[in-house]
């Protein structure tokens, strides 16, 4: 296994696109319906070391009668790049193409329509605002309906006197990837005069963010996050105190939600009668089941379309726990398609206003010989349904189908197979847990995991375990495409990828019965999950087994090794919580280290020796005693989540004690450890690093 060999094998699975966007475009002849699908990929380019985006376009053809018959896929045309763009709509009726542009380190925003570029602003050079956000949380590209005006959000301009004479006063943002935002603000630029306004009249107290134009497109709506007395990390907290807010062009506001809960993800539907959001608890775990909300903009009446799931029954809709994709409605509005977690897979649902009754729109759930483990929606116009699937051995896969009639099966059909698939078992383990580790608030629950290995064994009789830890902890490993799991299965180990309770996909009472547990009842989880397969399975060789993971996947892994120190023989962790008790000042969701350890949280919250007690007793730190299996650290210098100082102190612990440790140091990346660069070094050293240890 030498450094080339494994640089290759990644270069390989890394390098295979992903679909992250479409959009459809219909047109009526009088015999056939033709739609456009038309797609925007994303793939790592390691001679770059960068990601490069690129459109790529297929024409469907089906019956003027049976419209949602598809007769003909036409070959779609050559790749388009488009690198560069940072934000990019279409307009509802002529078709019009808006993008924001970052060229020379100026924001540049174009219009396009069939005659080539017909109008270009330079934003920068405006100087009405900072820089554009084109970020999943706050950003936005809002056409009017009279596609005069563009909506979007910015941040807000510095070049006051007052900020200028006070450069060195501390200015808050809004944490761990959102360390450039503070404080947005909405615009709107008037294409017949080329000018750009800045809404006055939100509120001064929150951030807005996710714009949209109300009806008649007099006034917006948007989402607003509140910062007093202080922000907290925003990026993967789906629990931050927020409203929906209306704002007509003089400045008038209202609140139209509640403001004692966090709200996302607006979207109108068609006939501009009812708006849907997302809507889960402030504080707690940092991500939950949310329930989907109504919001009828003529009477103003809110109403619950989907509640949270404490608890699903076996086979059935286990609750929502993912944004919405950007158009989700069906034509008639009456319908909303959505994809979500579900136990250990990913699938499509469809939610029908008039009776709240869930369908599920993939084959996953039904029949699990069916290939693809996930299911993700990019989106569905004119009631075609564009969706991203994948399994362990089956990279991104690009399918389109019709929404079906009440009671009838979808038929999906492929655009865009991927280049290539792999030789690998996958299979999905049902896991429960023994009796003394029952949870007795929320006795009952079971979790699962996801088993992943090559289908020939390579050279030996067994083959070595790697398990593999989500982060979070109220994330997922859902059946899906992974980089890291295909690479290590390529090159020979076998990837168990844990679920543990708390996940999500499991219900509100799984995540919840996490609170105050950490450090115990998942560190139990993943190592009764790694005995179950040990047992299921006896071509994995309990001998040679080791634990990777990044976040609390680390500080999971740090556990084992610390917990269990004859049976795992290495570790490779990143941006570990390895202390809970020094994180507290420096992480940028204090609230999370409160909640976490069963304590809860307020603004005004001061360290006790109690919660102090609590953290440090919940921590790896406390077992890194009797760590014996070598341990690889992966840290990145800018993380505002976990700070990389975590990892320093278990690498002082393991020198001092002479325990074989290394570390590497990624000066200019953040938590997620995401430059191209960095993700292709962390890899080839975990592997050379469990290779050399197993």
């Amino acid at each position: 296994m030498e450094p080339g060999h494994v640089a290759g094998v990644y270069e390989e699975v890394s390098g295979l696109p992903t679909p992250v966007t479409a959009r459809v475009k219909e047109e009526q002849l009088p015999e056939v319906r033709i739609y456009t699908v038309d797609v925007e990929w994303s793939q790592r380019d390691m001679v770059r070391g960068s990601r490069m985006c690129y459109s790529q376009q297929w024409t469907l053809i089906t019956d003027s009668n049976d419209h949602k018959s598809i007769r003909t896929v036409l070959t779609p045309g050559p790749c388009v790049p488009v690198t560069g763009e940072l934000l990019s709509g279409l307009s509802p009726l002529r078709g019009l193409r808006a993008v924001v542009m970052e060229i020379a380190g100026h924001q540049l925003l174009e219009i396009w329509d069939q005659h080539g570029l017909r109008k270009c602003l330079n934003l920068t050079a405006l100087n009405k605002h900072g820089r554009v956000n084109h970020d999943a949380q706050f950003g936005c590209l809002s056409w009017s309906e009279c596609e005069n005006k563009l909506l979007y959000v910015a941040e807000k301009s510095k070049n006051t006197s007052m900020e200028t004479q006070d450069r060195s006063v501390y200015c808050e943002d809004w944490g761990e990837g959102l360390t450039n935002k503070s404080a947005p603000v909405i615009c709107v630029l008037n294409l017949q005069s080329g000018s750009v306004s800045v809404l006055q009249g939100v509120p001064t107290d929150v951030s807005p963010g996710q714009a949209l134009w109300t009806p008649g497109s007099q006034s917006v709506i948007f989402v607003g996050w509140y910062h007093k007395p202080f922000r907290l990390g925003l990026r993967f907290c789906s629990n931050r105190r927020s409203a929906l807010f209306k704002l007509d062009l003089d400045g008038n506001c209202e609140c139209l939600s509640g403001d004692d809960q966090s709200v996302s993800c607006p979207r109108l539907s068609p006939d501009k009668s009812t708006l849907i959001y997302l809507q889960g608890r402030v504080f707690g775990p940092h991500n939950q089941c949310l329930s989907l909300q109504q919001l009828d903009l003529k009477s103003g009446k809110h109403s619950t379309l989907l509640d949270v799931v404490s608890r699903p029954q076996p086979g059935e809709f286990a609750g929502l726990y993912e944004a919405l994709a950007p158009r989700c409605w069906s034509a008639d509005s009456q319908r909303v398609v959505f994809s979500s977690a579900c136990r250990n897979w990913k699938s499509l649902f469809l939610v029908d206003r008039s009776t709240n009754k869930v369908t599920s729109l993939s084959d996953n759930l039904s029949d699990l010989s069916k290939v693809y483990g996930s299911w993700k929606l990019l989106t569905v116009q004119k009631d075609l349904m564009v969706v991203c699937c994948s399994s362990p051995n089956t990279p991104p896969t690009l399918r389109v189908g019709f929404l079906p009639s009440a009671g009838e099966a979808v038929s999906w059909h492929t655009l865009q197979k991927p280049v290539m698939t792999f030789d690998f078992h996958w299979t999905v383990l049902d896991v429960t847990p023994p009796p003394e580790e029952d949870n007795t608030h929320y006795s009952g629950l079971d979790f699962g995991a996801v088993l992943v290995k090559p289908s020939h064994l390579l050279h030996e009789a067994k083959t070595p375990l790697v398990v593999f830890i989500h982060g979070g902890p109220h994330s997922q490993f859902s059946a899906e495409w992974n980089i890291t799991t295909a690479g290590l299965t390529k090159l020979g180990f076998a990837v168990l990828m844990v679920n543990y309770r708390g996940s999500t996909g499991f219900g509100q009472d799984s995540i919840l019965s996490l609170i105050g547990q950490i450090g115990t009842q998942d560190v139990k989880d993943v190592q009764t999950a790694v005995l179950t397969a040990l047992r299921m399975d006896i071509t994995l060789d309990p001998k040679r087994l080791a634990m990777i993971g990044g976040s609390h996947g680390g500080f999971l892994s740090c556990h084992l090794v610390g917990q269990y120190p004859d049976f795992y023989r290495a570790c490779a962790a990143r941006n570990p919580v390895i202390n809970a008790a020094t994180l507290l000042g420096t992480s940028d969701i204090v609230d999370w280290r409160y909640s976490s350890v069963g304590f809860q949280y307020s603004y005004d919250q001061i360290p006790t020796a109690e919660a102090l007690a609590a953290m440090l007793e919940s921590s790896p730190i406390t077992h890194a005693a009797q760590i014996k299996a070598p341990v690889l650290l992966m840290l990145g210098g800018k993380d505002r989540r976990v700070s990389p100082h975590q990892g320093l102190e278990l690498y002082k612990v393991l020198k001092s004690r002479e325990s074989p440790v290394r570390l590497l140091w990624f000066p200019e990346d953040g938590h997620s450890l995401s430059r191209v660069d960095t993700q292709a070094d962390c890899f080839l050293n975990t592997v050379l690093w469990l290779q050399q240890h197993l």
